[in-house]
């Protein structure tokens, strides 16, 4: 233990926290973490501590905290298996960008290539790190005491400068323990006055307004490095100065109000026909903090979402790994997006006759909105749909009706996600969150109790499907225990219904392990989640009709208690778009509207 004017181990890494301001930390105990639990008790009245029932969903919780308040905060969990569990939310956030602080547990020192109790020894001594280092930005593995402020401080500076992610801090059991400082570092002395928000150089930002200014159908796509960026008010000043219309992939959807007029909507395998077909036909692409997936990307086959060339792309983006990855630019510019934006709209305050550029746009706009109706003509019929089980179009349009403007909506994986992408509209940067590069079930599950801890005062709702809350389920008894009035609709199609999807469209509907089914009856199958919710102490209610659902989520919501909502959902129907998916080997799906666009 540590001298009473020396802080141990564990006593720095938590005064670290207290002193970034880190409100709360989520975990699981176990025999190689208690020490670090010690030191968190000694500052309760300083950082919150929440215990949850599994590991991966102190991670989500984490990661859906920052992506609602901005804050990372940190995790804890114990040597072995505890820490093995959370490998899946750490890769999530990697590919998401999300910083969290991962404080993992070891054996002791001593007791390192012994084989001790839950060592991974086999290969190299303590050797946890190697199991997560795909998974993260860095882990960091102080063997002695003094090893931890540099450790904790550099780590924090790894998770939040340049492009952000998680980081693992991996302890053993006696450094926790040993004597480390006489303080903790002093954030203000290292990671606080860093800033990452690099800009573009400045020739770099003059031939981008060259290009905008001289296309004649130009578009912008927006990922989330705008959202988690701050640059969505920058965003917006740039396409109202410029009448450029705004589309957006899976992770920038909300970056501006979908009821924008300049808002294109969703581009992607199931995109919006508007979106996909604008960006396709584009002279010139301006895509800020975009990844371009195959999914974003149609498995990027030319004329479903992108046809680049002949399209000029501009990519901007703070990680240059992600520039020319997948397309050729004609402008890649390192950068941060916000301060890029800003670059750019200094620039144009140096231009004159912009408003000619305007008056350009309105034949390209005016076309868009052609094709804005015809897929307003084209999802139609979904919207009125009142057949049992629910139409799943039917169902994200009632849900998006049940929630208040400042609501947050955490949806986890599976086929709902698709659907909630093509027909909720979020009108903020932080009204849709969903998990986009590695799509781990349980996501949503959890992740929306890390919403509200960030959010306390803002309606808090996950819709996720039944296979991902029966993975999950843990998270009833974590809302009771801290009181927290989230709301679950459990999106109940009796399969998993996405991957059963697939076996109809590629495998000529071959069915198995993707379905629920009672042995005997062979009638679909799944608990009752309505009473498995009350058995934990949360309301829980059942809705079969279309017309049911919208107001079930609104007394979901005024309940101010955890709540759930199990709700009956076709599982027959998946979503159609604009773009097309492939699966090599398999084959290429074919768009729901529209047709692969071919430049004259």
């Amino acid at each position: 233990m540590s001298t009473s004017n020396t802080l141990n181990g564990a006593q720095v890494i938590v005064d670290y926290l207290v002193q970034e301001k880190v409100p709360t930390v989520f975990g699981l105990c176990g025999h190689g973490n208690i020490q670090f639990i010690d030191a968190l008790f000694e500052r309760k009245h300083d950082i919150k501590t929440v215990s949850v029932h599994h590991e991966s969903v102190a991670g989500f919780m984490a990661d859906v905290f920052y992506r609602v308040s901005g804050r990372p905060t940190a995790t804890f969990t114990s040597c072995g298996p505890g820490s093995a569990n959370l490998p899946i939310s750490l890769a999530n956030a990697f590919l998401d960008s999300v910083p969290f602080m991962a404080v993992t547990g070891n054996v002791p020192t001593s007791q390192f290539n012994r084989g001790a109790f839950q060592e991974l020894y086999r290969h190299y001594q303590a050797d946890f790190p190697f199991t997560v280092r795909s998974y993260c930005k860095k882990v960091f593995q102080p063997t002695r005491g003094e090893m931890v402020p540099l450790a904790v401080r550099q780590a924090w500076k790894t998770m939040v400068t340049g492009r952000p992610g998680p980081v693992v801090l991996d302890v053993p059991f006696d450094v926790f323990m040993e004597a480390a400082a006489e303080e903790a570092p002093k954030p203000e002395e290292w990671s606080a006055n860093i800033s990452s928000r690099c800009g573009a150089d400045p020739e770099g930002v003059v031939k981008a307004v060259d290009m905008l200014l001289n296309a004649e159908r130009p578009c912008i796509i927006v990922g989330q490095g705008v959202r988690w960026g701050g640059a969505c008010d920058d965003l917006l000043r740039l396409a109202e100065r410029l009448q450029i219309p705004v589309a957006a992939s899976m992770s920038g959807l909300g970056a501006i109000s979908m009821d924008h007029p300049l808002a294109l909507g969703l581009v992607a395998r199931a995109g919006h026909y508007q979106a996909n077909h604008a960006t396709r036909q584009a002279d010139v692409l301006l895509a800020l903090g975009v990844r371009f997936d195959d999914r974003t990307s149609s498995s990027w086959i030319p004329g479903y979402s992108f046809t680049i060339p002949p399209t000029k792309l501009i990519h901007v983006d703070i990680d240059p790994e992600e520039i020319g990855r997948n397309y050729p630019v004609a402008l890649g510019l390192m950068a941060d997006v916000r301060t890029f934006l800003r670059q750019i709209l200094a620039e144009l305050d140096r231009r004159a006759d912009l408003n000619k550029q305007a008056d350009a746009r309105k034949k390209w706009l005016t076309a868009i909105d052609g094709y804005r109706k015809e897929w307003d003509k084209f999802v139609a019929p979904g919207f009125s749909d009142d057949t049992t089980p629910i139409n799943p179009q039917r169902a994200a349009l009632e849900i998006d009706k049940g929630l208040p403007d400042d609501a947050i909506l955490v949806s986890d994986i599976g086929v709902h996600h698709n659907w909630l992408l093509g027909f909720c509209k979020p009108r903020r940067p932080d009204s849709l969150i969903g998990s986009m590069g590695f799509g781990p079930m349980g996501f949503g599950v959890a992740g929306v109790l890390g919403a509200k801890f960030a959010a306390p005062d803002r309606p808090c709702v996950s819709v996720c499907g039944d296979g991902a809350f029966f993975m999950h389920a843990n998270v009833l008894g974590t809302a009771v225990e801290y009181n927290l009035p989230v709301v679950w609709v459990v999106w109940n199609n009796y399969a998993y219904a996405s991957i059963r999807g697939l076996q109809r469209g590629y495998l000529n509907g071959r069915e198995l392990a993707t379905d629920f089914h009672n042995p005997v009856t062979g009638e679909r199958y799944n608990p009752d989640f309505a009473a498995m919710a009350r058995s934990a102490g949360v309301e829980g209610v059942r809705v079969d009709r279309a017309g049911d659902l919208a107001e079930a989520v609104r007394k979901g919501i005024a309940a101010n208690r955890p709540y759930l909502i199990d709700v009956d959902i076709a599982a027959d129907i998946n979503p159609a778009g604009a773009g097309v998916w492939e699966l090599p080997g398999l084959g290429q799906s074919k768009p729901g509207i529209g047709t692969r666009y071919q430049p004259a």
